[in-house]
């Protein structure tokens, strides 16, 4: 009896710890050590076949359902870990740009814009890095490339303010005080001018130019006997220097005319007397060459009327001197013609006060570096005084007279070899004193700024002329095929443009030059250098 009931009551307890695991691994308790039931050595066991009921569920099956979808999810989580896409590069574009506008936002050479328009209806041999490119060409050759358009944004670009220099208002008329004229030298070429200039000074410029003529303009101040001072400019006279001669009316106080007795007036002549009326100066008319036997001063005062010169021989205010420049004849009565006439002017200037000039010419020096000869006008020019001319500044480290002379000031009415610029300025040129480098760093700044606002308006007016040309010349294409089917326009359009698809343009180009095309090859180059 004892032994049934031991029996009875060890399997009991196998059964309650069967069960107690099953219990567990319904709840998911997977990865627990497997049940294993404990034999009592003393006495034998019948091993216990669990059977579940029919409404239960195999937990162990389920089990392993569970366990291989999770290794199915493992797997595709495995899968789905690809690289992230790589972002097309962003290319900030406008309706409208240039090849080299575009070529720089790509990050690019120009040569690339070329090779993306290779399959696009365009002519790529007129095609420059000036040209202008539609919407349409962007957009492809942007896709081309594998980048992605984006249109830029319009910055409001916020008004400069007009840092720019000025000249100064007019000075009292009693803080004015008598200056030397600016006396200007004019005529036709090889009439006498330098060799004139070389008589008043005593000096022999006209052996130092080249092949006698003059190449620049000279300026010089000439001392008379009497004391008076004359600044005197030295024109070329050749015709290749009409813009020189313009430039010397528009500084001077009064234009002395160099006419050869034996030629008379002559095409430099005329043109020389234009110049003064332009500017609005004063002549007096010096008939050169007059020891000469064929010489007629007469008919030289006769071809002066003809140009509205009237001498005072015929009842005009211009005088006219008769002189023989390489004799030294009669040269003082035309230097106190010259004073007389600055006297009747009453040419005055401001000694005080921030300079202003012009520059004459401008060249660069091996020695000097950028050097400017000038004429000052107002103000007193001192060592370390700071000008601007154009999109040039300089700080005056030197300055020489005509003769090579170093000179610590210069007043209005003197000329002068400014040096001490950073760049060379253009003759012409205003010369403005400014108060601080920081002051002429922001003139150069506005006119650079200015100059660019010029020129983008300039292109804007020539883009827009030609969007209007090609707009006109497309309705014009156009007019006759308002009323037409989509395949009437075509067949029309493909019989009006058909000659020229068997021409390529660079074909019918024809040019009066000979030309020979050549086409070098490597190898065959490469043989007759082993042969």
């Amino acid at each position: 009896m004892n032994w049934r009931v031991m029996l009875t009551l060890e399997n009991l307890a196998c059964l309650h710890r069967a069960c107690k695991q099953l219990h567990s691994l319904s709840y998911g308790k997977v990865y627990r050590t497997p049940w294993k039931p404990v034999l009592s050595s003393a006495y034998p066991v019948c091993t216990v076949q669990l059977h579940p009921h029919l409404w239960q569920p195999d937990v162990n099956s389920q089990v392993r359902l569970l366990t291989t979808k999770e290794r199915k999810k493992s797997g595709k989580e495995k899968l789905k870990q690809v690289k992230p896409k790589v972002e097309k590069q962003e290319v900030e574009i406008m309706a409208e740009m240039t090849v080299e506008a575009l070529a720089k936002a790509m990050h690019k050479d120009i040569d690339h814009i070329y090779e993306a328009l290779l399959n696009m209806d365009i002519d790529l041999d007129v095609l420059e890095p000036d040209s202008i490119l539609n919407e349409v060409w962007i957009k492809h050759i942007i896709k081309k490339s594998g980048m992605k358009p984006k249109w830029a944004k319009l910055k409001e670009e916020k008004v400069k303010e007009n840092k720019d220099a000025v000249r100064r208002p007019p000075a009292d008329p009693a803080l004015l005080t008598p200056k030397p004229p600016v006396v200007t030298i004019l005529g036709h070429v090889d009439h006498g001018k330098t060799t004139l200039l070389d008589s008043l000074r005593k000096t022999q410029v006209a052996a130092m130019e080249a092949g006698g003529i003059t190449q620049h303009i000279g300026a010089f101040l000439v001392q008379l006997p009497s004391g008076e001072k004359i600044t005197f400019l030295d024109t070329p006279g050749h015709a290749a220097f009409s813009a020189m001669r313009a430039r010397g009316t528009h500084v001077t106080d009064i234009v002395i005319l160099v006419v050869a007795a034996e030629d008379g007036v002559m095409k430099q002549t005329v043109e020389s007397i234009q110049h003064a009326k332009n500017a609005k100066v004063p002549i007096i008319v010096a008939i050169n060459k007059c020891d000469k036997p064929e010489a007629d001063p007469d008919r030289v005062k006769k071809e002066l009327l003809a140009h509205d010169v009237v001498c005072e021989d015929y009842g005009g205010d211009v005088q006219t001197i008769n002189v023989s420049a390489l004799k030294g004849d009669n040269l003082m009565a035309l230097a106190e013609a010259t004073v007389a006439l600055a006297e009747v002017l009453e040419l005055k200037a401001d000694f005080t006060g921030l300079v202003e000039g012009v520059v004459i010419e401008s060249r660069t020096d091996k020695g000097k570096g950028p050097v400017t000869t000038a004429i000052i006008q107002r103000g007193t020019l001192r060592k370390g005084c700071i000008l601007v001319a154009g999109k040039s500044w300089a700080k005056v480290r030197l300055m020489f007279d005509e003769n090579g002379t170093a000179m610590e000031t210069a007043s209005p009415g003197m000329p002068v070899e400014i040096v001490g610029w950073k760049e060379v300025p253009s003759a012409g040129e205003d010369i403005l004193e400014v108060e601080s480098e920081q002051r002429a760093h922001e003139v150069i700044d506005w006119r650079v700024y200015a100059e660019q606002q010029e020129k983008l308006n300039k292109d804007v007016e020539v883009i827009e002329a030609k969007q209007k040309e090609h707009k006109d010349a497309y309705k014009k294409e156009r007019e006759g095929l308002t009323n037409m089917t989509w395949k009437e326009r075509q067949r029309t359009l493909f019989k009006a443009k058909r000659h020229l698809m068997y021409f390529r343009p660079k074909e019918r180009v024809e040019s009066d030059k000979n030309k020979l095309p050549i086409i070098i090859k490597g190898w065959v180059l490469f043989t007759s250098l082993l042969s």
